[in-house]
């Protein structure tokens, strides 16, 4: 299947436009040298619709639009919980977590370990968050971006992965995380639009022209099992998502350590004008999430009355895509590019981030501000082709991409929630507790996942969490840090957690959609 030449003349503008766009927000102020804070930060400069739509469309990209629209065909309306509990948690990651963040003045997750911990912690841990997003995240979004194109132009999936990859290069390498954030009004108005146009009209084919409404109560009848979001025992798919340890377990512990304590999120908010602005665009962010579903989720859904032979769930959005129009189909093509290749820049620049600024700058310091922008878009460069390479090895034997990925990260993210929880809020946490909280996390997951195959993976990093949890408390009380500098904890005396009534009126109001929501698919 290709795209008609109306198709592709709606994609190709959308490209020179994008690069046009980027280009100009990235124009350097004259007698101005670009420096880190410019180049990682974007000046920490972003207004609130900015941040949150630059939370959104950093977030939404190929591994949630394909893989997570796949889930949907496959296990139904429950994989949604990632979505509407995920706008809880921006919440709690805004009132809590992010004050903490702003007063300490950090541009890095592995910076703030060093300034709580030790340069041990804040080594270990960006090593870490470099490897999974190189080896995880930025090659499932080139590899499912690439079967996308694929799919929809009928060209091999490398050379989708290739055009992905220089196209971000194109518009983020030189501008930073300014470009990408303020890029982002375009991409996510793309997204929302293409994908709510998308899922009306395969409402609307499943009603057989009578309406959406119709078209989802048709849905609703024709795959009633599809609708549950609280999975029983019995279902096939209980392992991914268990029943009701989803409201109450692991899933918070995922959900806390991707929109709290990863670079790739937060570094979004750390670059806001100023705290209630950051607050603004996570309340946006958040709202947005609500959509998600109808966006991602539904079309998958939808595809299994369309188009029930599919070969693997993860084509189910790429096929829905050939349903539409000519015209529409175009517009939805970018919508889809828009999303994969905000992902890509946003999380190609994070690496750049933290290998700059958390080990570059420690091996090499004193060095010019040109300099360390210059490494961190070598560094961008670097991780984007290595990721090419490996994509295929890795990802290319998986059905359901997005639940490899989540299980993937279970086995870390216990040990990350567990060490900066206590690090924020706990005077003695030490550095020892913190690395016992990280090396145990994946230890206790693997030997879980072989001594105890039964267990959904949600549960385990659930169990995992507590456990690490006993082990941090246990080794800072029992195993003090012999260093000269001693840990600093942080001064929660001295942090304002107080909300704006405009973010505890929608904290309430969100609460009560998405306890709605529940009650409704329960």
């Amino acid at each position: 299947m290709t795209l008609s030449s109306i198709d592709l003349t709606i994609f190709v503008f959308y490209v020179i436009g994008l690069l046009i766009a980027a280009l100009w927000i990235s124009r350097n102020e004259k007698n101005h040298e670009r420096n880190t804070g410019d180049y990682f930060l974007a000046s920490k400069s972003l207004p609130w619709w900015a941040i949150g739509a630059s939370l959104i469309a950093a977030n939404i990209s190929a591994e949630q639009i394909i893989g997570m629209s796949g889930s949907g065909y496959a296990i139904g309306l429950a994989i949604a919980s990632y979505e509407w509990m995920a706008a809880i948690t921006l919440l709690i990651v805004g009132k809590y977590f992010l004050p903490i963040f702003l007063k300490q003045k950090i541009y890095s997750m592995p910076q703030f370990l060093e300034q709580r911990f030790d340069a041990r912690v804040k080594t270990v841990m960006a090593i870490f968050w470099l490897g999974v997003y190189v080896f995880v995240n930025l090659s499932s979004i080139l590899w499912l971006g690439g079967l996308a194109i694929a799919a929809m132009t009928g060209v091999d999936i490398v050379f989708g992965m290739l055009f992905l990859a220089l196209f971000s290069v194109a518009y983020s390498l030189y501008g930073g995380l300014k470009a990408v954030a303020f890029t982002d009004i375009i991409q996510v108005v793309l997204l929302v639009l293409g994908g709510i146009i998308l899922s009306y009209l395969a409402l609307d084919k499943i009603g057989q022209g009578q309406g959406v409404i119709a078209g989802f109560e048709s849905l609703v009848n024709l795959a009633p099992e599809k609708f549950d979001m609280i999975l029983s025992k019995d279902n096939p798919h209980y392992m991914s998502l268990p029943g009701i340890s989803v409201l109450v377990g692991g899933m918070w512990v995922m959900n806390l350590s991707y929109w709290g304590f990863n670079q790739y999120i937060i570094q979004r908010a750390l670059a806001a004008k100023n705290i209630n602005e950051a607050h603004k665009g996570i309340v946006f962010a958040a709202f947005l999430k609500l959509l998600m579903p109808i966006i991602v989720v539904l079309p998958g859904i939808a595809a299994v009355v369309l188009i029930p032979n599919l070969t693997a769930p993860d084509q189910a959005y790429p096929q829905m895509m050939a349903l539409m129009p000519v015209g529409l189909k175009g517009l939805i093509f970018a919508a889809l590019v828009a999303a994969i290749i905000s992902s890509v820049s946003s999380m190609s620049n994070s690496i750049s981030t933290i290998f700059t600024l958390d080990i570059y700058q420690r091996i090499k310091p004193n060095k010019s501000q040109t300099h360390y922008v210059n490494i961190g878009r070598m560094a961008s460069l670097l991780a984007l082709c290595l990721a090419l390479l490996i994509a295929k090895p890795l990802l290319g034997q998986f059905e359901q991409a997005f639940q490899y990925i989540q299980e993937f990260t279970g086995f870390f993210t216990p040990g990350i929630v567990v060490l900066f929880l206590l690090g924020l809020f706990w005077p003695r946490m030490n550095a020892n507790g913190a690395l016992g909280a990280a090396l145990g996390s994946a230890v206790f997951s693997l030997l879980l996942k072989v001594l105890w195959p039964s267990l959904p993976f949600i549960d385990r990093v659930g169990l995992v969490f507590l456990i690490c949890l006993v082990v941090a408390v246990a080794v800072s009380l029992f195993i003090p840090t012999a260093q000269k500098h001693p840990e600093q904890s942080v001064n929660l005396a001295e942090i304002e957690f107080t909300t704006s009534t405009t973010f505890n009126t929608a904290a309430i109001a969100l609460t009560i959609i998405i306890a709605a929501l529940y009650v409704t698919w329960w």
